[in-house]
């Protein structure tokens, strides 16, 4: 057995609520070793129809297995024996085939470029096939429940946020060094052995590199907890490859409403889209939503945000996160942004806990 490392009292100290614990309860028993990370799952799933099949096929097959799937992952989390790694194609390498695809045109985000990544075209992203891991290591300075996370940043960003404060790795999809699918399973599997309660896919943003993340579950075979870390900015298609394979999730909600999702990330139809893929991502995982409080923003941004994860997600914890500070071209030109010039104040950040102690959200104050 593992010990169950984030129940130290200094680090639970900062969940308000004291439902913490049951919201994770999957995550928690992946690190007790008493559940299946639903990567390993996937594995065992056959797939039924070769993989030189049409697309349309190929998702039509996806779809029907992964309701499949649910109800597998359920009778295994209640004790049934898993089956164990399929003879041949699972559903897993479905997911992979698919996501090559996608790479062909790609839409791995809502932007939807459409070019042919495999050809070395580029899109926003400005990534061809390849991916990139500017750094990987035990992160200790995320949400308290997933200290330490084995964090692997990845270059490049499907997002142009005025305020980017790893602008340095988001901006430059030639930051750090090439990864294949088989190099991030090893380091994946390094942190783990570290000791990394789990696998946190960060960036820049993983999203434009979901092909090289789902082969590399082909090659990780330890128990342990799969977490996108993401602005969630992805396309159906893409939630759709992710929502069985990933056990925790991790994903921003920056604005409540599309001029300020315009104006300061430079993306269209943002709360349609965001919102949908929190849902999806609630309705198939355990989710902590993390809100960056903007100065300026509260009534626009931050309480309707509250307002709809209460609504919409109330059994999912909420990081109402206070240190935002000018970065990137707003530090450059804050004459250019001066909504968002200065840090968020006391008053702006104790209306955002006050809103969401009303609304009876599980939040943690982090400054």
């Amino acid at each position: 057995m593992i010990m169950w490392r984030f129940l130290r009292p200094d680090a639970m100290a900062v969940w308000r609520n004291s439902e913490a614990l049951r919201r994770l309860e999957r995550y928690r028993g992946i690190i007790d070793q008493t559940r299946w990370a639903k990567y390993l799952l996937a594995k065992d799933i056959e797939c039924p129809i070769p993989l030189d099949t049409s697309t349309d096929k190929l998702w039509a097959a996806h779809d029907e297995l992964s309701r499949s799937f649910a109800a597998y992952v359920r009778s295994v989390d209640e004790g049934e024996e898993r089956r164990g790694p399929a003879d041949g194609l699972s559903f897993l390498d479905l997911k992979i085939e698919l996501a090559n695809r996608i790479l062909q045109s790609c839409h791995f985000c809502e932007r939807r470029c459409g070019v042919d990544r495999t050809r070395g075209s580029t899109g926003w992203c400005r990534l061809g096939r390849e991916s990139r891991v500017s750094s990987a290591f035990l992160h200790t300075g995320e949400e308290a429940p997933l200290v330490p996370s084995g964090t692997i940043f990845f270059a490049s960003c499907c997002f142009g946020c005025v305020f980017c404060q790893n602008d340095d790795i988001s901006t430059n999809p030639l930051s750090g060094r090439v990864v294949t699918a088989r190099g991030l399973a090893q380091l994946a599997e390094s942190l783990f052995g570290e000791g990394a309660l789990n696998i946190n896919y960060v960036g820049g943003d993983p999203i434009p590199n979901t092909h090289t993340i789902l082969e590399s579950l082909r090659y990780q075979t330890s128990n342990v907890t799969q977490l996108w870390n993401s602005n969630l900015y992805c396309s159906v298609e893409t939630m759709k490859l992710l929502v069985d394979v990933f056990d925790v999730w991790l994903p921003d909600f920056k604005y409540g409403n599309d001029e300020c999702a315009r104006r300061l990330s430079g993306v269209k139809n943002y709360f349609e889209v965001v919102s949908r893929n929190h849902l999806m991502a609630y309705n198939s995982g355990e989710v902590i939503v993390r809100h960056l409080v903007l100065p300026n923003h509260l009534e626009c941004c931050t309480i309707p945000i509250l307002e709809w994860i209460a609504e919409n997600m109330p059994n999912c914890m909420v990081n109402i996160m206070g240190q935002y500070r000018p970065e990137h071209k707003v530090r450059r030109s804050p004459q250019s942004y001066p909504d968002i010039s200065r840090h968020v104040s006391r008053e702006e950040m104790r209306v955002a806990f006050e809103t969401a102690e009303r609304l009876g959200i599980c939040y943690a104050p982090v400054s």
